[in-house]
């Protein structure tokens, strides 16, 4: 099983590297199909792989000062509060509802994918254009974001439904958190994703946390796995330049939403 997990691991953790945000989504039903476990078993070990690679990723992105320290520290709060009640939802619920629950999210994720990789690159833009009106508005001149309570809002919701979902489900949450910033404010598309990554990073740590207090997280299997997909990651890292972004996206998005289709199948088939 050991050298399973590893082997599984590895694959989320390249995914992970070659299709970007979204990709840790697939470690879910990696462990259902590979190692036939239930989502309230799984979720806890993708938590793990998400929470680790995500932090490398916010650590690089905050020598490059990309991360917005207080809009991350704010949206990971909400998130904290509510993740534990995920994953104590998660304990008591069946799991065919909880199947098919993440087979819609993963259906979502893909398909928003999907459309994503084919629309039309746009260059980036460093300085937003005065004219868009946002509640977070980025003053170049201060370098910090401008609270107020339609930002404040716009960004709890968001962390609180990451956090659920990553309780849940056992997903990083990254397709809440990347539109919500998109949404509610002007900053620029590497900061926002460096910024997902240290609310992702948190909000799975305290998910890690909870399940282990609970009794939910078989390390023994979440140790390697884990480390399979932080080596994964780094190989795909290094493959990733030489790799057409747009390309991949789509590829993986074709295999989740096949993936999202056979969990619902799994799901469904015990019933009839």
């Amino acid at each position: 099983m050991t050298l399973i997990s590893i082997a599984l691991g590895a694959l989320t953790g390249l995914v992970l590297a070659l299709a970007g945000a979204g990709g840790a989504i697939i470690a879910v039903p990696l462990l259902i199909f590979g190692l036939h476990l239930t989502v309230a078993q799984a979720a806890p070990v993708a938590l793990l792989a998400v929470c680790l690679s995500a932090g490398i990723g916010a650590l690089i992105a905050h020598r490059q000062r990309l991360v917005r320290y207080r809009a991350a520290g704010f949206i990971a709060i909400t998130g904290i509060i509510t993740a534990p009640l995920g994953i104590w939802l998660a304990q008591h619920l069946p799991n065919t509802p909880l199947t098919l629950l993440f087979a819609a999210v993963l259906l979502f994720v893909a398909v928003r994918m999907l459309l994503h990789s084919k629309a039309p690159s746009q260059p980036p833009i460093e300085q937003p254009c005065e004219s868009v009106s946002v509640p977070c508005r980025l003053e170049y001149d201060q370098g910090r974001l401008v609270w107020n309570w339609p930002c404040a809002r716009a960004l709890g919701l968001s962390g609180a439904v990451t956090g659920f979902l990553s309780g849940l489900l056992g997903v990083g949450g990254g397709f809440v958190v990347v539109p919500a910033l998109q949404k509610a404010t002007n900053l620029p598309m590497q900061s926002i994703l460096a910024t997902s990554l240290a609310v992702i990073a948190l909000v799975s740590a305290m998910g890690v946390i909870t399940a282990s207090s609970l009794g939910g997280m078989n390390w023994l299997v979440a140790l390697p796995f884990a480390a399979g997909a932080l080596g994964g990651m780094l190989i795909g890292r290094l493959a990733a330049s030489r790799l057409e972004g747009p390309r991949l996206q789509q590829a993986f998005a074709l295999v989740a939403i096949l993936v999202a289709l056979g969990l619902a199948v799994k799901a469904i088939l015990p019933l009839i």
